[in-house]
């Protein structure tokens, strides 16, 4: 599996924390920041696929399916540091930094008192590496 980008980790706890995403039996829909896109997130044991852009070109799990990961129990989920980020706009923020995910992550955590900041920091970064060691594989499309 390809590593993402650490901002993917925040983009997916926003995702949840916003109710941005739908689970089902057997796929999941997560929708965008502006609610303009919608991506489908479908699982095949360790295989997953999603219609996100970072999943279907990069060949790393987008925030869609890491937020179907923490959903499904694979990653924790911390519900009391999540609302930290709450309806953040990451779509204007990663533009704002043309993709520059450190200094959008910076932003975002600017405003977060100092003591939650670095408990929000070591959580995502511990949860990171709790993703990079999944045994998962990002696939194209999941055959049924």
């Amino acid at each position: 599996m390809k590593k993402p980008p650490i901002a993917k980790v925040y983009e997916a706890l926003t995702a949840i924390v916003s109710n941005r995403v739908e689970m089902m039996d057997d796929k999941a829909i997560v929708h965008s920041s502006t609610l303009e896109k919608s991506y489908q997130v479908c699982w095949d044991e360790n295989k997953y696929s999603s219609t996100d852009n970072a999943s279907v070109w990069q060949g790393y799990p987008g925030y869609p399916i890491i937020a179907v990961l923490f959903l499904q129990g694979r990653l924790p989920y911390h519900q009391e540091l999540a609302i930290y980020l709450k309806d953040i706009p990451w779509n204007d923020v990663n533009k704002k930094y043309k993709r520059d995910y450190d200094k959008a992550i910076q932003e975002v955590l600017l405003p977060i008192d100092k003591t939650v900041r670095k408990e929000l920091e070591e959580y995502v970064s511990t949860t990171y590496q709790q993703l990079l060691s999944l045994d998962l594989e990002i696939v194209r499309t999941i055959k049924k």
